[in-house]
């Protein structure tokens, strides 16, 4: 499975529902916290081409973009293959 990082905020419901989407699938993440950890929200907009809103989501060296985007991948059953690695 390719490496899947999730950056991420306090109280977002998007960022909570792209998590529940991953943990269906059994897929391992690493969360970062763009409110909590000290460079995370430029690391975040470097690697997103300047994508504000969370969660921006990536999955090995493709930037899948945020919630609406993932949610698309997978009922387009993109996802999972893209999991499988």
């Amino acid at each position: 499975m390719p490496e899947i990082v999730i950056y991420c905020s306090a109280f977002c419901p998007y960022c909570n529902w792209a998590k529940r989407l991953l943990d269906s699938k059994n897929a391992s993440y690493t969360e970062i916290r763009i409110d909590q950890v000290e460079g995370a929200r430029d690391e975040m907009l470097q690697r997103s081409n300047g994508r504000m809103t969370v969660p921006q989501i990536f999955i090995g060296d493709l930037h899948v973009g945020g919630f609406d985007d993932l949610q698309a991948m997978d009922r387009a059953g993109k996802l999972d293959p893209l999991l499988a690695g």
